[in-house]
């Protein structure tokens, strides 16, 4: 079958202004120009970049922040069925047996923010920080509330967050993706579709990094291909793109000129950006990197430099909180490879006048249940399930009001009692901060207007400063 479409009509019949701006805009597609290029926000925003802390797998908010002596006084016993009544869970019964907090809380800072002793680096930053302990969401299994958290909807195939914001603002950096994403962990439930650009355009799909070795795969050029040669090959790959895309008109095929354009640039910027020896000991001993190993500690520095030479966008997954069993250990063990370099990393971009104009968000998908969940089959005791009705994350930086804490629970740790926060909350949130109005941050697709929020959100207000 013959492949016609309107770009055949307007070349082969030469109409002759059509024809030269059709022309002109299939060349700025090809190069990816217009998509990537610094676009002006919807009103002025306090932040620049975004440094998101994934915490994958659910942290314990009853262990890390939510401090709940009524749950110590209970322990052992089922709460009241007016709490229970309806809920559901992954893996026990609503009248499970209540575990009290496993750590000792105190309260830190100016600001009195109870935190606890899993947390001795974040407690140094309390009054950097604003913590909202009552946020909740729609999603009671990992990787659905992962993906929820990351593209407002609970199934694949929505724009993530990342890609949203690069959509919207473009990229200030030409040698780096605008959205990059790196794992410390043990893996992601919800996979690539956390920051996949969905219904957009590929070309805003997040770039994963690697820990050690080559930030991206095959990103050295072979032995015996030198740099002429791999000019004159991109060159003319490039020039059979853009004929192709000329002809056709598929949207990908940019996105592939564009992909084959950063690779070469990222032969020269990647290697010179992963390249941590280069920072002084003491920034190292700050965050408690090693430049040669990975670690979330190496993440959290590459961050900083990420933004550092204007990369929108970056998220980091820590994967290995999901403690349906010693939620102790669990919490203690993660904590160790997570808050020294999160409170570095607020330390530092703070030392290096870049705070004000990067939003620092931690936490994860949903929190823990305030009972227990203990199952001799699977060789569980002593954990906690997933509890989408309340949990707790912090946000620094990026406009941001520091040393203050928003909404809380009631005193079982169960439902919000004040200052509840969705999801979508938090999503709108960090458009608003980058000067993005997360109603008007729209794309068209399938006949109808999508946005990061679908249908609902507002922005926290009382997190502004």
């Amino acid at each position: 079958m013959l492949d016609i479409t309107r770009r055949h009509f307007f070349r082969d019949c030469g109409y002759g202004v059509g024809k030269a701006a059709l022309a002109s805009l299939l060349v700025r597609e090809a190069r990816g120009a217009d998509a990537l290029a610094p676009k002006k926000p919807h009103f002025p925003g306090k932040a620049k970049a975004v440094i998101h802390l994934f915490m994958a797998g659910a942290p314990s908010q009853l262990d890390l922040f939510d401090y709940k002596p009524e749950l110590a006084k209970l322990e052992g016993k089922p709460l009241p069925e007016s709490v229970i009544k309806g809920q559901r869970y992954a893996f026990i019964r609503p009248d499970a047996a209540v575990l009290g907090p496993r750590f000792k809380f105190a309260k830190h800072g100016k600001s009195g923010a109870e935190l606890s002793d899993a947390l001795p680096h974040l407690a140094g930053i309390a009054d950097d920080v604003c913590f909202l302990k009552a946020v909740h969401t729609d999603q009671f299994n990992h990787a659905p509330a992962q993906i929820f958290f990351n593209t407002g909807f609970g199934q694949p195939g929505r724009p993530s967050m990342g890609s949203w914001v690069v959509y919207g603002l473009g990229c200030e950096t030409k040698e780096l993706p605008a959205f990059v994403v790196m794992s410390t962990g043990a893996g992601i439930s919800g996979g690539a579709a956390n920051w996949g650009s969905g219904f957009l355009p590929s070309l805003y799909t997040g770039t994963r990094f690697r820990n050690q070795g080559d930030p991206i795969l095959n990103v050295s050029p072979p032995a015996g291909f030198d740099a002429a040669l791999q000019k004159d090959t991109l060159d003319l790959v490039a020039e059979l793109n853009t004929k192709r895309l000329g002809a056709v008109g598929d949207p990908e095929i940019a996105t592939r000129t564009a992909a084959y354009e950063m690779a070469g640039k990222l032969q020269t910027a990647a290697p010179e950006l992963t390249d941590l020896k280069k920072e002084p000991k003491a920034v190292l001993d700050l965050y408690g990197a090693d430049p040669d190993k990975p670690s979330f500690a190496r993440a959290c520095l590459l961050a900083r430099r990420m933004v550092e030479r204007g990369v929108r966008f970056v998220t980091i997954y820590h994967e290995g909180w999901d403690a349906h069993s010693d939620v102790l250990g669990n919490c203690r063990n993660n904590a160790r490879a997570t808050d020294q370099a999160s409170a570095a990393l607020v330390r530092d971009l703070k030392r290096a006048g870049l705070l004000d104009s990067t939003l620092v968000v931690w936490g994860g998908e949903f929190g823990r249940t305030p009972m227990v969940e203990s199952n001799a089959t699977l060789g569980r005791s002593l954990g906690r399930d997933h509890h989408p009705q309340a949990y707790t994350i912090w946000m620094a930086g990026g406009g941001i009001k520091p040393g203050v804490t928003i909404g809380r629970t009631d005193d079982l740790g169960f439902h919000p009692a004040e200052g509840g926060v969705h999801v979508h909350d938090v999503q709108a949130t960090i458009l608003n901060q980058l000067g993005l109005d997360h109603e008007k941050l729209t794309y068209r697709h399938a006949g109808r207007d999508f946005r990061l929020t679908d249908v609902f959100g507002k922005v926290v207000k009382a997190a502004l400063a």
